[in-house]
Formats: structure tokens, C-alpha cells, sequence
């Protein structure tokens, strides 16, 4: 019964993703003529796929060989063959779905690194991001055609199996302290993901595109004019282009966690994707979008969900502590608070 829901809930969200990846590829196409290509120089080659649960896109400036391409999404089904919580066979479902008393796993080096970096996050945090979410997210439904919120003690029973302290890395192997004990990966998967595949671009000689892995923009190198990418700050619940501002980016990641994407409305309150591990329920901190741009993706993907979770004050203190980090946080009033440095980025002031 379980399964059934899961497939259920995932091929409602990836019916809706694809629909919702149509109009972004036309949107790409819209934007590299916004930017000044034309069509005998320079053409842009563009790959869009519905991977990781979400549509990606990626598109090259500097050459025209599609078989790079080919190559990017082989690379993003594998890594996600390794960290899916759905799929059979992969590491975290094995992880999931071990036998009763089973305590060590062994897992591919990139899981291990991966679940590494999620517990870093969970400590950074002290658990307002954590990635043993598993039985909580398990309970809730964004996507489905059912707006409920799940029962009180059922929320209960899944926060008590909560705790990032329960798993330990020792090289390959996974210690997991009890049978309770499973695992999502989905808050930063993403992030490191998209790394590995500009990582597989510039070994192949690409010095200018753009990967847009559903919130996870990574960008390599800039524009074929020389100008930096324009990349877009959505403005929360409003259409689905409508910008908060725009950023000039070159080399870096832009990783966008909201309030406005996965989630319904139910007496008069916003349930959302981000979960609070302490009482089980969406966080309700007066922010509706937190931005991280940083250089590596996987970071962005942590720091976006973890700063989200700190709210305004702590997570402003956080992103403020760390080199290279740039954050922007929307509050529910619609004001955008810019951590240090990060008013730079700005290619035009919020309209």
C-alpha cells in the first residue's frame, strides 16, 4: 500500500514537471535570444529531461556537439540510480528497505561522500536540517490531488524516529543505531549532482552554459559575449516567470529553497515541503524564499534549506559567517534582506 502511494505521488508530480518543463525549455530558448545569440554564431544546443524528480535543462554556448549532452544526462541517471529513494536497488533504498537488525551497509563512495556532506548541514543546524527526515517526509503529500494534513499522532510516531545522530560514515560503510533509522537525501542531492555535471562539462572543453536543475541554476563560466548570466530571483507566488530581481552570475551556483513551489492551502495556512524535524510540521518563520549563491551547488542546497530553517536572524548570521556565500531572503511582507556582499550580484534593483 505504501508503494502504491509513493508511485502514486510521484507520477502526479512528474506529470505536472513535465508540463511545467515544456514551458521552461521555451523560456531558455527565449532568454539566449534576450541575451544576443543569433542563429548562424554561437547557437545555443539545449537537452531537457524529466530527472531526480524534477525537469532539468541544460544548455551549451560554446559548441554545438551533442554528444556532450548525451553525456551530462547519462552522468545525472546514474547518480540518481545511487541516491533515489524509490528506485530498487539504489543505495539509499537499500539503506531504507534493509532487514530487521542490520546496522552496516556499504554504499558507493559518492553516497558516502554525499551522506557526509548531509550530516555536516544536520550538525551546522543542530537538526533544523536533517537528513534521517525520511519517516516524516514520508507522511506528507505536496503533489497529490488530496490537500490533507496528516494525523497529529502519526506526525508524532515519524518525529520520534528523527535524529541525524543515529547515523555515522566510516569510509564506504553506513551505521545506522537502530531500525527506525532511514534516510532523504532529497534536500541536497541536487546540489551535488549538478556539481558532478559541470565537473563532466568543463572536462569536456565547455566554458559557457547553464544547468538548471529544477531551484539548483549552475553556471559555467559566462555569457559568449563576455557579460555574466542574468539569472532570475523568483518572486514568490507570483506567475511562474515573475522576478524578484535578476543576478549577474559567472562560475557560480544559484540554489532557491520556498514556501511556493511544493504546497497546498488548508484553513487559511500555507503547508509547504519544508519540513521542521523537531514537531513535524512546515516551518512557519515569516520567510517564503531563501536564495544561496555559492560555487559549489552542493552547498547551496544544504545552506538554502538549512538558513530556511534557522530563519531571518540565524540564518542571516550563518550566511554572513561563510566565505563565498551570498544570501537573499524574502520575507512574507515581500522585502528582500541581503546578507554581506550580496547586493553585488544585483543586475537591477527588486521592481
Amino acid at each position: 500500500m505504501e508503494k502504491e502511494r509513493t508511485e502514486h505521488k510521484f507520477e502526479s508530480r512528474r506529470q505536472a514537471l513535465i508540463m511545467t518543463g515544456i514551458v521552461l525549455a521555451a523560456a531558455l530558448l527565449f532568454l539566449y535570444s534576450f541575451l544576443g545569440g543569433n542563429k548562424k554564431e554561437n547557437q545555443p544546443v539545449t537537452r531537457s529531461d524529466f530527472s531526480l524528480d524534477t525537469f532539468i535543462t541544460v544548455t551549451l554556448y560554446d559548441t554545438e556537439d551533442t554528444s556532450i549532452l548525451d553525456g551530462c544526462m547519462e552522468l545525472c541517471q546514474d547518480y540518481e540510480k545511487l541516491f533515489s529513494k524509490t528506485i530498487e536497488g539504489s543505495d539509499i533504498y537499500r539503506i531504507n528497505h534493509r532487514e530487521p537488525g542490520q546496522r552496516r551497509i556499504t554504499v558507493a563512495p559518492e553516497t558516502a561522500e554525499l551522506i557526509e556532506k548531509g550530516l555536516f548541514y544536520s550538525r551546522l543546524s543542530e537538526g533544523a536540517f536533517d537528513i534521517t527526515i525520511a519517516p516524516l517526509s514520508e507522511l506528507w503529500d505536496f503533489t497529490g490531488e488530496e490537500n490533507k494534513v496528516p494525523e497529529e499522532a502519526a506526525i508524532r510516531e515519524a518525529v520520534s524516529k528523527v535524529d541525524y545522530q543515529r547515523v555515522r560514515v566510516s569510509g564506504r560503510e553506513i551505521e545506522l543505531s537502530d531500525d527506525e533509522v532511514q534516510l532523504d537525501l532529497g534536500a541536497i542531492a541536487k546540489g551535488y549532482i549538478g556539481d558532478r555535471m559541470k565537473e563532466y562539462l568543463q572536462s569536456r572543453g565547455v566554458k559557457s552554459a547553464v544547468l538548471n536543475l529544477g531551484g539548483n541554476v549552475l553556471c559555467i563560466g559566462e555569457q559568449p559575449s563576455g557579460k555574466p548570466f542574468n539569472i532570475g530571483l523568483r518572486k514568490p507566488f507570483g506567475a511562474r516567470y515573475e522576478q524578484a530581481a535578476v543576478l549577474r552570475i559567472t562560475g557560480l551556483s544559484v540554489v532557491s529553497s520556498g514556501v511556493y513551489e511544493r504546497n497546498f492551502q488548508k484553513d487559511g495556512i500555507n503547508y509547504h515541503h519544508i519540513l521542521n524535524p523537531k514537531d513535524g510540521y512546515p516551518y512557519q518563520n515569516g520567510l517564503t524564499d531563501v536564495t544561496i549563491i555559492s560555487e559549489l551547488s552542493v552547498d547551496g542546497d544544504g545552506l538554502s534549506t538549512t538558513c530556511f530553517s534557522l530563519g531571518l536572524e540565524k540564518g542571516m548570521e550563518l550566511a554572513d559567517s561563510l566565505d563565498g556565500v551570498y544570501g537573499f531572503f524574502i520575507t512574507e511582507d515581500g522585502e528582500i534582506h541581503y546578507s554581506k556582499g550580496a547586493k553585488d550580484l544585483l543586475a537591477n534593483q527588486r521592481k
